[in-house]
């Protein structure tokens, strides 16, 4: 009986990938769990959050950054968002043509691609994991403002209502300037007011040192009225530490829109916390714009809570608006009725409500809201 003599050959693909994995780009893996790690970290220890991360990486990482990036005038945020899936697909279109040309040497390049798809992914994930995850673990801003947080009456709550309404028809009185239709008209160019919400943080952070250092200016989006249509007002971006506003809103929210922004670029990420910051911000400057603009946008928040729990004491509350107000909060109303309940507005709600539950806001986009408990408690401590 004969056989077949075969000659033993080494297995081809193993030096092939023995090639791959000494590559140097195989570092940008280990980012992922490393970050991780920390996160979860932090998610068990906000001490080790705020004095550890915050301190060591995410402050001086943010100032680094925002120093580059506030060179430019323009949002670099939005032009990745415009240009990135274009470089993707040329990406993607490169890496396949490759594929198909490469013959012998095909594993590799297929390797090489798809190593490098999981290095993409690693860095950007480790980006936001410590450039925003990890912020939402510090501590709350109520800690270093001395503010205790109780459970409030409806009778609180309305006469907090009724002090914003007040305070509003007052600042509304000291302000000239309004359009044809009698609606609050900003004295201040866009750049001018990005200025002056700088201005203001640093004036604030002499009473609240945790919201001291170099803030850049925020970056009006050029397709604001897109963002509209999303039902976003604004939006910071980890990847660039760019503080994007939405500048096609009516005038007076604009300011506590740029206030909030900057406000998650200083580390505070959750947003009734952020709200109150820009409210905080906003009161606290010697403009009465931004003056203007923090407490309208505290009257809106309460006014919701004061309409679910008691419509009728809203009406009184509403009654109080003098004619200014009235048309600021009417004009508000009829800018944002075009985009309500639309395809894209309901999805991206949804989105952004499933990203914050993600990162331990269980009340999701109403976690906006909850900054009603930082203005009762501040009113409360007020009027002792």
């Amino acid at each position: 009986m004969g056989y077949t003599m075969k000659e033993k050959r080494p297995n081809q693909q193993l030096p092939k990938f023995r090639q791959l994995l000494r590559l140097k780009r195989n570092f940008f893996l280990l980012l992922l769990p490393i970050s991780f790690l920390l996160l979860q970290f932090a998610k068990r220890s906000s001490y080790f959050t705020e004095n550890v991360l915050v301190k060591f990486f995410y402050h001086p990482w943010s100032l680094f950054l925002s120093t580059i990036t506030g060179i430019f005038p323009f949002s670099l945020a939005e032009i990745i968002i415009i240009v990135g899936p274009l470089l993707l697909a040329i990406l993607l279109i490169r890496f396949l043509i490759h594929s198909i040309k490469a013959k012998e040497d095909r594993y590799i390049v297929v390797g090489k691609g798809i190593l490098n798809i999981f290095c993409g992914v690693s860095i950007v994930l480790t980006l936001y994991i410590l450039g925003c995850g990890i912020n939402y673990y510090r501590y709350p801003f109520s800690y270093y403002s001395g503010l205790t947080i109780l459970e409030s009456s409806e009778d609180e709550l309305y006469e907090l209502c009724v002090s914003l309404a007040l305070r509003a028809n007052e600042l509304r009185n000291s302000i000239p300037s309004v359009d044809e239709s009698g609606v609050y008209d900003s004295t201040m160019s866009k750049k001018e007011l990005m200025l002056e919400t700088k201005r203001a943080y640093q004036q604030i952070s002499k009473d609240y040192p945790i919201l001291s250092g170099r803030y850049p200016a925020a970056k009006p989006i050029f397709f604001s009225r897109v963002m509209s249509r999303m039902e976003l007002t604004g939006i910071f971006i980890p990847f660039t530490m760019e503080a994007n506003v939405n500048v096609d809103i009516p005038d007076y929210s604009i300011a506590s829109t740029v206030c909030h922004e900057l406000a998650h670029l200083r580390g505070f990420m959750r947003e009734d916390e952020a709200n109150y910051i820009a409210y905080l911000v906003c009161t606290s400057s010697d403009n009465v714009e931004l003056k203007y603009s923090g407490v309208m946008q505290a009257l809106i928040v309460t006014g919701n809570e004061l309409y679910d729990k008691n419509k009728e004491r809203y009406r009184e509350v509403r009654k109080l608006y003098n004619e200014g107000v009235y048309a600021d909060l009417a004009d508000n109303s009829a800018y944002w009725s075009e985009f309500e309940n639309t395809a894209i507005s309901n999805t991206v709600t949804m989105m952004n409500d499933t990203y914050l539950k993600a990162n331990s806001q269980e009340d999701g986009v109403q976690s906006y809201g909850r900054m009603v408990d930082l203005l009762l408690a501040e009113y409360r401590e007020n009027n002792k």
